[in-house]
């Protein structure tokens, strides 16, 4: 038994849409700049909120752990747990809330009120964490 397959309309606008795709696939430009928070702030909450126990973080005192990923060079990712595209904004959302960004998480929800998560995203984002 054959299967004919038909031909997929093609318009004048398909080589500018492919061109779209792969650019959506390159890396993109890091994070050189925070619109909020205190980055000293954000270091010492990271002390204490112990997020060294899951994370290795460069220039936190202790911060070696490896249950959740290196936090090194995360102002170069594309995506922050996955999903969310690497935004100071999004960065906030899932320190706060990563239990609602992917409920699969083994990030526990911090209850972080928005300054701290600013304040931490402002750490991450200005090379403390490199």
């Amino acid at each position: 038994m054959r299967i004919k397959l038909s031909k997929i309309p093609v318009g004048p606008f398909a080589p500018a849409a492919l061109l779209a795709l792969f650019l959506a696939g390159c890396d993109p430009a890091p994070i050189t700049s925070v619109p909020r928070g205190d980055a000293e702030r954000g270091r010492l909450a990271i002390q204490s909120a112990g997020c060294g126990s899951c994370h290795s973080i460069a220039g936190i005192t202790s911060a070696d752990g490896r249950v959740g990923p290196p936090l090194e060079g995360i102002d170069q990712r594309v995506y922050l747990a996955g999903v969310l595209p690497n935004t100071f904004a999004n960065m906030v959302k899932w320190l706060q809330s990563p239990t609602q960004v992917d409920p699969l998480t083994a990030m526990p929800d911090t209850g972080l009120d928005t300054q701290t998560a600013e304040d931490i995203a402002a750490y991450l984002y200005s090379g403390g964490a490199q």
